[in-house]
């Protein structure tokens, strides 16, 4: 997939927990290509949000990417399971994988698009080598664990040193970038180099749902020209 091919991906931590398939069914109306499902153990991250039930509940009302994010100590634990819910993609953490080539090869045999996220202060080092066998990366642009933070400034140029590392290696996987996005920084996440931007309180936290997916999907697909 091409950088230039922006999508925007919604984030369910975000959004109204007692009204969960009317805001879901408003983003996918607005356009929003995946639904980012945060799902967070109490030990990898100190915040616990939701488990396989809610995505599979989800699932047969909507047609969104589910793009299922673990944020959780030894994840090949769960793959199946989030795999049998609905998941479209599972992203698992480098730092939380002991054996992270096997624990990719696992996503992938399960059918599924396997993605690796990176924790603001792990080296891009952490993915080099499985480069090749990864559809996504997801850099993280706050640090893990709660919603609503500000966006690390220093997450650009390691976007751009990813984009570059691909080109590198001849590898044309997407880079999603998950953390303080809104419409004020949406033009320069996808100028660095990303193409999926996840936003939380940045589109569900607004008053207008289908008004801030539009703003920041104009803002982002600007930065490609």
């Amino acid at each position: 997939m091409s950088k230039t091919e922006i999508k925007i991906a919604t984030s369910l931590l975000a959004a109204d927990m007692g009204n969960l398939r009317a805001k879901v069914a408003e983003a996918e109306a607005a356009g929003a290509e995946y639904l980012h499902l945060d799902i967070m153990d109490g030990a990898f991250v100190p915040n616990i949000s939701y488990g396989a039930p809610i995505i599979k509940a989800l699932r047969p009302t909507s047609n969104m990417f589910f793009d299922v994010h673990l944020m959780v100590e030894e994840p090949d634990r769960f793959l199946e399971d989030f795999k049998k819910a609905g998941a479209d993609l599972l992203c698992i953490h480098a730092e939380a994988c002991k054996h992270l080539h096997r624990s990719v090869q696992y996503i992938k045999n399960l059918g599924v698009k396997a993605a690796v996220a990176l924790n603001p202060a792990t080296s891009l080092s952490a993915v080099e080598e499985i480069l090749p066998d990864l559809d996504m990366v997801l850099l993280m642009s706050v640090n893990p664990g709660f919603g609503g933070q500000s966006f690390i400034k220093s997450t650009l140029p390691k976007i751009s040193r990813l984009r570059q590392m691909m080109f590198e290696k001849g590898v044309d996987a997407d880079i999603q970038v998950d953390g303080g996005i809104y419409l004020a920084n949406a033009a320069e996440v996808v100028r660095a180099g990303a193409n999926i931007l996840v936003s939380g309180t940045g589109i569900f936290g607004q008053p207008n749902i289908a008004k801030a997916v539009s703003d920041i999907r104009k803002a982002a697909e600007a930065a490609c020209k």
